[in-house]
């Protein structure tokens, strides 16, 4: 059993008949009443990601991953094929379990498959990922100094903000956790 007390990002327990991975979590202490953690949980059967606010002390059973190398080969229709570094066993993932991991796969890159007593549950990417920028508008001269964004679209298929300095063509470092961008690489 952990406590609330015991989470960090990257915990895994079991919650409500499924599996969860704390992937943001923040200790709160109201001025009235007990204290609380707040969490961002994503459901490592589905991939969908939940807010939940626990009160401190409660308890959940531990769960203890398997974790194999994999490596992302291509995707055919709706779904996506890993191999195993070691037994070169074929994976084949839907797109819908890998609940919008899917953004950031780019062809040989290695991943992480997760297990359950022999169950595949779903796939940890790196912390972050180096994409190319493929489309984005032209940023304004002198707007470099504030912190202005501007939409941009990368090889993926990914959408999200980056400063205006950023232009077709540049790579760019992004979370995979959060999805924002990093840096410039």
């Amino acid at each position: 059993m952990i406590d609330t007390s015991e989470f960090r990002n990257g915990t895994v327990f079991e919650y409500d008949n499924n599996i969860w991975q704390v992937v943001w979590f923040q200790h709160h202490k109201p001025g009235k009443g007990g204290a609380m953690m707040r969490l961002k949980l994503k459901n490592l059967r589905n991939g969908a990601i939940i807010e939940r606010t626990f009160k401190s002390g409660e308890k959940f059973r531990g769960v203890e991953l398997l974790r194999k190398k994999k490596q992302y080969l291509y995707k055919e229709g709706e779904k996506y094929h890993f191999v195993d570094a070691e037994t070169y066993e074929d994976l084949e993932i839907n797109v819908v379990q890998l609940g919008g991991s899917e953004k950031y796969l780019m062809e040989n890159m290695d991943v992480e498959a997760l297990y359950l007593d022999g169950e595949f549950l779903n796939i940890q990417l790196p912390a972050s990922v180096q994409l190319k920028v493929t489309q984005t508008v032209p940023g304004v001269k002198g707007d470099s100094v504030s912190n202005m964004v501007k939409p941009a679209t990368l090889e993926t298929g990914l959408e999200l903000a980056v400063p205006l300095f950023i232009t077709e063509g540049d790579v760019v470092k992004v979370d995979t956790r959060s999805g924002e961008y990093l840096e410039r690489a």
